[in-house]
């Protein structure tokens, strides 16, 4: 195989026609890929089993949800198999762009210490207004906590420093997995030539006395494992990285005071919220059940 062969891993959970339509234009620029479907439901699954036998991919589907780092180690795991040297990372709802991966190995054969890279990120745009998503970034320009979608990585990395950490099942995995790299030594790099659509979410707007708060209005469920893990990763990384730790908390404490000042179900993503948090400071981790 070539140097530079890529193969994309995507994970789906309860993914919809748009999903589908997206592929083809993803297997354009790679040269392998690889789907792998959390537990979605028999109406959600038949598309994609007849869309990997027609346009031509690996379908791997699991029985339940595994979280979405455990799904993202499957598809590596199997990516690594085949013998691809690199793999590009995509969550369900984020749309490539003309010349995605060119411009990312660009931006690898551009870097001074690109035998130390182990991700590129692009810049994040919103398909609907494109305006670029704002995330925090170092001196250097890279990303801080960059997202996993959209992420070119080579796959010497995962022998290196490990698999994405399964335990935290959700939300927090790329933070953990880019500060791992970073603690390793290794280098997280970022291009700016290169736009992933993805959307910030559904974040709400209320206006409270004439001043507008938003909010990233995530399920009850979500903000368990925000809490929960937002914890695990500030006490495995604060003594490495305290400036950015303590930023990241700042914005954290910002955004979950919002949540309970706007957002709908506050009760019940209250309660999640504390439980989260005792399993964080407890050590807890893994799949919750009953949230």
């Amino acid at each position: 195989m070539k140097a530079q062969n890529v193969c994309a891993v995507i994970v789906t959970y309860h993914p919809n026609a748009k999903m589908i339509e997206r592929i083809p234009h993803i297997l354009a620029q790679v040269q392998g890929l690889v789907v792998v479907d959390n537990g979605s439901n028999t109406d959600e699954r038949d598309p994609l089993r007849l869309a990997s036998q027609t346009i031509g991919f690996q379908l791997i589907e699991n029985g339940e949800n595994l979280g979405i780092a455990e799904a993202l180690n499957q598809g590596v795991r199997w990516a690594k198999g085949e013998q691809y040297p690199w793999v590009v990372l995509f969550d369900q709802d984020s749309g490539i762009t003309d010349g995605y991966i060119d411009k990312l190995f660009a931006a690898w054969e551009d870097h001074s210490e690109r035998e130390r890279v182990a991700s590129i990120h692009p810049k994040y745009v919103d398909p609907e207004t494109r305006v670029e998503v704002v995330v925090p970034r170092g001196r250097d320009g890279s990303p801080i906590l960059p997202m996993t979608s959209g992420a070119l990585m080579p796959s010497w990395i995962f022998d290196r420093i490990g698999w994405f950490a399964s335990e935290y099942f959700i939300d927090s995995v790329d933070w953990e997995y880019s500060f791992r790299i970073r603690a390793a030594g290794f280098l997280v790099a970022h291009s700016r030539q290169t736009e992933l659509l993805h959307s910030p979410g559904n974040p709400m707007v209320t206006t409270i006395l004439g001043h507008p708060f938003y909010s990233s209005d995530h399920s009850a469920i979500r903000r368990y494992y925000i809490s929960r893990n937002s914890i695990a990763f500030y006490r495995k990384y604060f003594r490495l990285f305290p400036g950015w730790v303590l930023n990241s908390i700042c914005r954290q404490v910002r955004d979950t005071t919002i949540c309970f000042m706007v957002e709908r179900n506050r009760v019940r993503k209250f309660r999640n919220f504390l439980l989260g948090t005792w399993d964080g400071l407890t050590g807890r981790m893994g799949k919750r059940e009953g949230l």
